[in-house]
């Protein structure tokens, strides 16, 4: 990442501020912004510094904050101002670097998805993180839509019988408004790798992350089949994952389609004794209803709760506070990964 204008304030010299962490933001567009506002609500750290390429963006950012402490500084400044944490919110092509880079600077880290580009650099990243024994986290948000933990619950105990079978889906009718996320090198892959990791990600994590034995996908670039070793990036893909326990896990995602609504995102489980559905409402990119179905009855278990979108930042920050370590599930980021990779024939 480019270096934002060295801040007046040399970051060594910042104080410490009471037991709270000490957070870093490197990248403060949409989703940083809204992660920073997230953790200034919850009062769980203490703002010290922002970086960000756009200078603009980094004293929006500040100003945010409402700290007398944050300063907008370079990445570089970032990692020598004793942080306890750093959150990255940058484009795909620099999370690996930064990662690592915060990493070796004994830094704990909470960083947007992809945690890479590719399944070789999440091995590298959550190697360095066990060795430092550092706590690394990813922005998995659906994890914490409200009820979700409680259709998780639903499953594990058996409530819908034997799981066989998912649906899962993500159309968004607007797709990114950034350049690089149409750049391969940049992004990594196309809406698959941002709307579809998602997907993947909440069909293992629902099911306790079991043996993917195999998987097909297609992806499409408006409405053309794309070769499995073509650089062109798609935005409609489907994916088949064939998982362990005979159960079957299909998902569908795109940019741009016609849906007649903002976003269509539902997750359906089909288990022996019903089902258990995640859908938005009114299409939604915010509000979901979760419901348990019997037949042609369904009963709902959450409808719309607060703001679910800061919850995995904010339950890291708190974990910071405490006596963090290095947490043993991050592994499990690399089993998405490696269905990505499958997916990009990498």
């Amino acid at each position: 990442m480019a270096a934002s204008p060295i801040a007046s304030t040399v970051a060594s010299e910042l104080p410490r501020v009471g037991a709270l962490p000490r957070l870093g933001f490197v990248g403060v567009g949409w989703i940083g912004l809204h992660r920073l506002r997230s953790v200034i609500a919850a009062e769980c750290s203490e703002i010290v510094g922002i970086a960000d390429v756009h200078r603009q963006a980094a004293d929006e950012a500040v100003a945010v904050s409402a700290s007398p402490h944050a300063r907008v500084m370079s990445f570089e400044e970032l990692l020598k101002s004793d942080l306890d944490g750093i959150v990255i919110a940058t484009p795909n092509s620099q999370h690996a670097a930064q990662v690592l880079a915060a990493l070796d600077h004994g830094i704990h880290v909470f960083c947007q998805k992809p945690l890479a580009r590719t399944a070789a650099e999440v091995t590298q990243i959550i190697r360095r993180a066990h060795e430092r024994d550092r706590l690394l986290a990813v922005d998995f948000c659906y994890r914490n839509v409200e009820g979700v933990r409680q259709m998780k619950s639903h499953i594990q105990r058996g409530l819908i019988g034997r799981v066989y079978a998912a649906d899962l889906t993500f159309h968004n009718a607007y797709g990114p408004d950034k350049p690089w996320f149409f750049d391969r090198r940049s992004a990594g892959g196309g809406c698959v790798m941002d709307l579809g990791i998602h997907l993947i990600d909440l069909a293992l994590w629902m099911l306790d992350f079991p043996e993917v034995r195999g998987l097909s996908s297609r992806r499409y670039r408006n409405g053309k089949r794309l070769d499995a070793d073509t650089l062109e990036l798609e935005n409609y893909g489907t994916l088949e994952l064939d998982l362990e326990n005979d159960v079957e896990a299909r998902m569908a995602c795109s940019w741009h389609l016609h849906a007649g609504r903002d976003a269509v995102i539902e997750a359906i489980f089909y288990g022996t004794n019903g089902s258990l559905r995640l859908r938005n409402l009114n299409g939604s990119f915010f509000d979901f209803t979760i419901e348990h179905c019997e037949g042609t009855r369904c009963r709902t278990l959450a409808s719309p709760g607060p703001d679910w979108g800061g919850v995995a930042i904010c339950e890291w920050a708190r974990q910071l506070a405490g006596s963090p370590s290095f947490d043993p599930t991050a592994a499990h980021i690399e089993d998405v990964h490696r269905v990505l990779d499958e997916i990009y024939r990498r």
